[in-house]
Order: C-alpha cells, then sequence, then structure tokens
C-alpha cells in the first residue's frame, strides 16, 4: 500500500491547502449575517470545486485498492479491520522514536503540526451524522458524546489537546505547519461537509479509531519519559485505551449496517479510510525528514 501514499504527491501543494483552509473557515466559523454573504457564497463556490479536484484525485489515488474491500458486511469488516496491520503509515518507526528518544523539543514540534492538523473528531461527526440510518447515526451520537466529555467540559477531548498545547507553549499556526498536516485537515473536513462524502468520512474516522490508539500510547509514552505529568497528557492516555472500544462499537454498529443496507457504501468507506491513513503516512514521512530519521 506504499504506492498509494507517493501516487498523489500532486495534492499536497502547499498554496492549495491554504485555499482550502480558507474554504473550511468560510463554511464552518460561526459568523453573523454579512451584507457581504453573496460574496462569500460566490468565495465558497469557487473554493468548492478546488476541494471537488482535490478530493477526487486523492480518491482516484486509493480506488483501485479500495476496489479490493469485499462488498458484503462479514467481509468489508474483516478487511477494514486489517488495515490496523497493514494500512498505509501503519508501525511507523516514527512512534517508537518519539517513545523512546526524542526531545523535548522534537517533540514540541511534532505536537504542534499535529494540533495544526486536528479538524475536531466531535465537529466531524457531527457533520457526517446528517440524516444517516438510525443505527449508524445512534453510534456516531454515542461517540460524539464521550468525544463531549459525557457533558463535562474538562472531560471534552478538544480541550484535553488545547490544555496540553497551552502546556506545553506551542503555537501551532498554517505558516509553520508543514503542508501535509495541512493536507491532512482539509481532507477530513472536505469529506465531512460534503454529503457525496458522507460514507467517505464514515470510513475515515472509523479508521481513525481503530489505529489510533497505538500512536496514542507511543505519544503518551514519550510524554512521560519526558516529565510531563499524567494530567497534562491525558488526551493522549486516554485515546490509547478509550478508542479500542470506541473501533469496536463504530465497526458494529455504524459500519457493518451501512453496509449491509448498501452494499455499494463499502466502497466508499474503503475510499475513505484508504485516504486518511494515505494522508497521516504522508504526514509520518515528513515528520521523519524533518528530523532526519530514516
Amino acid at each position: 500500500m506504499l504506492d498509494i501514499v507517493r501516487s498523489s504527491r500532486v495534492d499536497v501543494d502547499r498554496d492549495l491547502q491554504f485555499r482550502l483552509a480558507r474554504l473550511n473557515h468560510l463554511r464552518l466559523t460561526p459568523a453573523l449575517p454579512s451584507p457581504h454573504w453573496r460574496d462569500q457564497l460566490s468565495e465558497i463556490a469557487r473554493l468548492g470545486i478546488l476541494e471537488g479536484e482535490f478530493l477526487e484525485r486523492s480518491r482516484q489515488a486509493v480506488a483501485a485498492c479500495a476496489a479490493e474491500a469485499p462488498t458484503d458486511p462479514d467481509g468489508f469488516i474483516r478487511w477494514f479491520e486489517t488495515l490496523k496491520d497493514n494500512g498505509p503509515g501503519q508501525h511507523d518507526p516514527l512512534f517508537p522514536w518519539l517513545a523512546e528518544q526524542c526531545t523535548m523539543e522534537q517533540m514540541k514540534w511534532f505536537l504542534t503540526q499535529e494540533v495544526a492538523g486536528e479538524a475536531g473528531f466531535e465537529d466531524l461527526t457531527a457533520l457526517t451524522q446528517l440524516k444517516l440510518p438510525t443505527r449508524a447515526k445512534l453510534e456516531l451520537a454515542r461517540n460524539y458524546w464521550d468525544e463531549m466529555g459525557r457533558g463535562n467540559p474538562r472531560a471534552m477531548h478538544g480541550p484535553l489537546l488545547s490544555a496540553l498545547a497551552d502546556h506545553l507553549e506551542l503555537k501551532p499556526v498554517p505558516e509553520t505547519t508543514v503542508t501535509e498536516s495541512l493536507a491532512l485537515a482539509n481532507t477530513m473536513a472536505g469529506l465531512a461537509a460534503n454529503r457525496r462524502y458522507a460514507y467517505h468520512s464514515v470510513g475515515a474516522l472509523g479508521v481513525i479509531e481503530m489505529t489510533a490508539p497505538g500512536r496514542s500510547a507511543a505519544t503518551s509514552a514519550g510524554l512521560k519519559r519526558l516529565g510531563i505529568r499524567a494530567r497534562n497528557r491525558h488526551y493522549f492516555a486516554l485515546h490509547a485505551i478509550l478508542d479500542i472500544k470506541h473501533s469496536a462499537a463504530w465497526n458494529s454498529e455504524a459500519i457493518r449496517p451501512l453496509v449491509a443496507e448498501n452494499p455499494a457504501a463499502a466502497t466508499a468507506m474503503a475510499e475513505g479510510a484508504l485516504m486518511r491513513l494515505s494522508c497521516g503516512a504522508r504526514c509520518f514521512e515528513r515528520y521523519r525528514s524533518e528530523f532526519g530519521l530514516q
């Protein structure tokens, strides 16, 4: 699957990613009525075409591999779960190195990129669940409620990551974020915000839940080694455990019934999962390059 990662290099264009970040700001950030709303809608439409072309290039890059996924529920779940071991970016040597060897400055740089590329899992889930069938919608709702700390502001996952960034005095801004990290965030936002990619988004979010625990555990171990207290690294320690449960439920209660209802959704979810993993693999490769790692 390494060829998937390398086949869409053309998509990692910095100017394009800044334009797509602008699009996501315009359509997702709460605002008030403006006399310039016609101009804003026109800009969103122009940028939306660029986004569509970007997402289609990314989709075509993984389409052949995704087409190999079975379209029956049991077969698809078996195929999907193998991505945890053989999908793009899995078992990347970056993470053992973060756990065991990196310096504090290197960890801070890595986390700055990760924070900048975080599109907000809870918001992506909320956008994705619109008009989904009941069983899948309920599973995404349960996942969303966990992300929201089950109503406790101190337990919300997004603020936990922000608290770590504040503790480490990280300054994530687009200008100092590598293009690959911007592309990851824009891909996830694009899949969730466009209903034609709703099933792609289910696959992309589901594969995050399935593959994140190992990376989160390694990052938490590295932070612990570098002297960061448990309360400040709680975001990664939490995801190293909770996402295992989330993944099992997402696969059984969202992905499986969606495939059972509409077998064509299997191919879309496979494409979405591979698009997300390929974005992550490109990030890891870029990070290793920045650190001088093979």
